[in-house]
Parts: structure tokens; C-alpha cells; sequence
């Protein structure tokens, strides 16, 4: 596979697999979404927000948009609130992939993240490192959210493995 369908691929997998934790915990008890637990976030609602943040901060970059720091922020809305809008944003951003050229996947993006890295002033990585950074970074978090869950007691996560995703939601490639 190319790596520009790779690309495309991963955002369709991000996609698929937030709309699976999405899921799981839609019909979670509201205290235990909201229960305080030591990670790198408050717990899961702070830790899916981040997702949410994140993501939407990385298609801005995509976009040669400035993104809105939301890091250490805290997230005061209802959980339906937040995952309506992780849902959003995961389709917005594989319609915007979808749409890309070949040309404009390896085309530079410009950041600047201050908060993790202050001893560096401006990134330039082409989309395709971009989106697979965001891919990744959403993966990390949902591995975090599950182990939150199984702490607190929901034993029950779905599978989001991108094998998984190969394997179960998207059609077989003939060889």
C-alpha cells in the first residue's frame, strides 16, 4: 500500500476506533466517566477530551490554520457533549484526508508547540507525518482510557487494534 493510502487508511481506522470507545462508554454510569483517577489526565473524561483537543489542533495544522492550545485545559460540558463532538471532529478530519492529492499529502505543514517542546520554535513535516502522528497520539490516549476503565471497574472495552480494524472493518484486499 502507498503511503498516501496509508495515510488515508490510518484516518479512517482513527475514525472507526474512537466511534468504538465512543460507544463503550456512552452507556457508562456518569460518575465513573467523571471519577478522578491519577494518569496522564484526570481521568476519562479529561483524557478523551485531550483526544478531542489534540485532534482538532492537528487539523487545524493540516489546514495551515493556527490551532487553539487546549492543553491543561478542563473539559465542563456533558460526556454526550464530548463525545458528539469527537465524532465530528474524527469524520471532518478523514473527509479532509480523503479529499488531499498525492501532492498536497506531502506537502509541509507548519507548528509550533510550545508546551511540550519550548526548545524548538516552528516544526515542518509533510501531512502524511502529521496524520500519522495524530493517529498515533489518539491510539496512546484510548490504551489510556481503557486502562482507567478497568481500574474503575468497566471490564468490558472493546478491541481497537489496528490489525483488528484490518481484520474485522475493512474489506480484504485480494492479493
Amino acid at each position: 500500500m502507498e503511503t498516501f493510502e496509508l495515510a488515508k487508511d490510518y484516518v479512517r481506522y482513527n475514525t472507526w476506533a474512537n466511534g468504538r470507545l465512543i460507544e463503550w462508554l456512552r452507556n457508562k454510569p456518569e460518575a465513573v466517566l467523571e471519577q478522578d483517577f491519577v494518569s496522564s489526565f484526570s481521568g476519562i473524561r479529561q483524557t478523551v477530551y485531550h483526544i478531542l483537543g489534540v485532534q482538532e489542533g492537528w487539523l487545524k495544522t493540516l489546514r495551515h490554520e493556527m490551532p487553539e492550545n487546549t492543553y491543561g485545559k478542563v473539559y465542563d460540558g456533558t460526556m454526550t457533549d464530548l463525545f458528539a463532538a469527537l465524532k465530528a471532529n474524527c469524520e471532518e478530519l478523514e473527509q479532509f484526508v480523503e479529499a488531499l492529492t498525492t501532492d498536497q499529502l506531502t506537502e509541509l505543514c507548519s507548528f509550533w508547540v510550545p508546551v511540550r517542546w519550548p526548545e524548538f520554535d516552528e516544526f515542518f513535516r509533510p501531512r502524511t507525518e502529521i496524520i500519522q502522528h495524530a493517529v498515533t497520539h489518539a491510539t496512546y490516549h484510548r490504551g489510556q482510557v481503557v486502562t482507567i476503565g478497568r481500574n474503575l471497574g468497566l471490564t468490558d472495552a472493546p478491541m481497537t487494534d489496528y490489525m483488528y480494524y484490518l481484520l474485522m472493518a475493512k474489506p480484504a484486499e485480494v492479493a
